[in-house]
């Protein structure tokens, strides 16, 4: 009985949330509006491609892609008409642009400054390298002779 359910777990695919009734007809139009589908957000869910949402929304979204592919569009020109329709934030990997420009720029310089604070810290923290000075090895001294046993 448990290999039975290992098995069943192993072959269990994640569900689209595709609707039967949205699947178009024509398998090349359906595989590019897959595609596109998967990198539109949901907006309702945020994290979630409109391909992995049920929302009401993602729903109409997915129906509207369908439909601007059926009339000719591109897929870029899809996106282009979601973009203008909803923003930028409807894609779930923002575009470079100017607008987006600080978000694509900001996680390398903060993990090149998190680096580099780092080694500066563990420079810092290293012993200085040599002998200790006469004086230096007195204070020692006394503090070893300072402490209980």
């Amino acid at each position: 009985m448990r290999a039975l359910m290992l098995a069943l777990c192993l072959v269990v695919t994640p569900a689209l949330a595709v609707n039967p009734d949205e699947i178009l007809p024509d398998v090349a139009l359906e595989q590019r509006a897959r595609e596109i589908s998967a990198g539109l957000r949901c907006l309702v869910c945020q994290n979630q491609s409109i391909d992995d949402s049920d929302a009401d929304l993602a729903r109409e979204l997915r129906i509207l892609v369908r439909e601007r592919l059926l009339a000719g569009d591109s897929d870029e020109a899809v996106r282009q008409f979601l973009v203008d329709r909803y923003g930028e934030y409807v894609l779930l990997n923002p575009r470079l642009n100017e607008h987006t420009v600080l978000l694509w720029i900001a996680a390398p310089v903060l993990l090149l400054a998190g680096l580099g604070g780092l080694a500066f810290a563990a420079r810092r923290r290293r012993p200085p390298a040599g002998e200790l000075s006469a004086e230096e090895q007195a204070a020692l001294d006394e503090l070893d002779r300072s402490l209980p046993r």
